[in-house]
């Protein structure tokens, strides 16, 4: 497996990099934004870990436009010593997987990369859901309604077709927190919420019959009434 490391502290990235290879991963390293969007752009990696905080382009700007080049089946796992509901929003907004906080343990790290490896695999069959009149090709990243193409982010398409699999059963907020994001976030963070609002306002609003359901004290459900 090829790893993509964007990291401007040497070493930190000295430590991941030693780590990884320990366990059999090969990885190239990059410790500036312009470096690695290039090296993002030019080879097949597995997977890329990218830090924020980065000289030249940061790491929002990075995966934003490596998302922006159609590049949709490389998981990105953003480090940040940023940690609030809304940084997270803002890293997910820009097309990452998955977000860790620094400090963190390299088991923590190991255990994130093996989980977004092996959703990259699952991610790469081909498949179209269906509810009602709203369809999700998973293999062309598309969403129709009635026909209408609707745009959505790299989460919150992730989120919906996760909802469109578990259809017409109630899912937890840790479920999808473990099963979309596969982050263990503070039990209280507001993020789930505000990307099933997202959702609502894109997908339901401008249609009948509604589809995203909240069963207070439980989760959701995505089904037509």
């Amino acid at each position: 497996m090829n790893i993509l490391l964007v990291e401007d502290e040497a070493n930190v990235s000295a430590f991941i990099k030693k780590g990884l290879e320990e366990y059999g991963y090969h990885v190239t390293q990059a410790f500036d934004g312009e470096l690695g969007l290039k090296l993002a752009l030019q080879n097949p990696y597995d997977l890329i870990i990218l830090d924020v905080i980065l000289p030249g382009l940061n790491g929002l700007q990075v995966c934003e436009r490596i998302r922006e080049k159609g590049v949709y089946d490389i998981p990105i796992l953003m480090l940040t010593a940023l940690g609030s509901t809304e940084d997270v929003v803002t890293g997910l907004e820009s097309g990452a997987d998955d977000y860790l906080k620094k400090p963190f343990k390299f088991q923590e790290l190991l255990a994130r990369v093996r989980v977004l490896l092996r959703r990259g695999k699952l991610g790469a069959l081909s498949q179209v859901l269906r509810l009602e009149d709203l369809e999700l090709d998973i293999n062309k990243k598309t969403v129709q309604r009635k026909g209408e193409a609707i745009q959505l982010t790299a989460k919150e398409f992730n989120l919906l077709a996760y909802l469109m699999r578990n259809q017409a059963k109630v899912v937890s907020r840790a479920e999808i927190l473990e099963n979309v994001w596969q982050m263990s976030f503070d039990p209280g963070t507001n993020v789930i919420d505000v990307y099933v609002n997202y959702l609502r306002k894109k997908v339901d609003r401008d249609y009948d019959p509604k589809l995203i359901h909240t069963v207070v004290g439980m989760g959701y459900i995505l089904k037509a009434k």
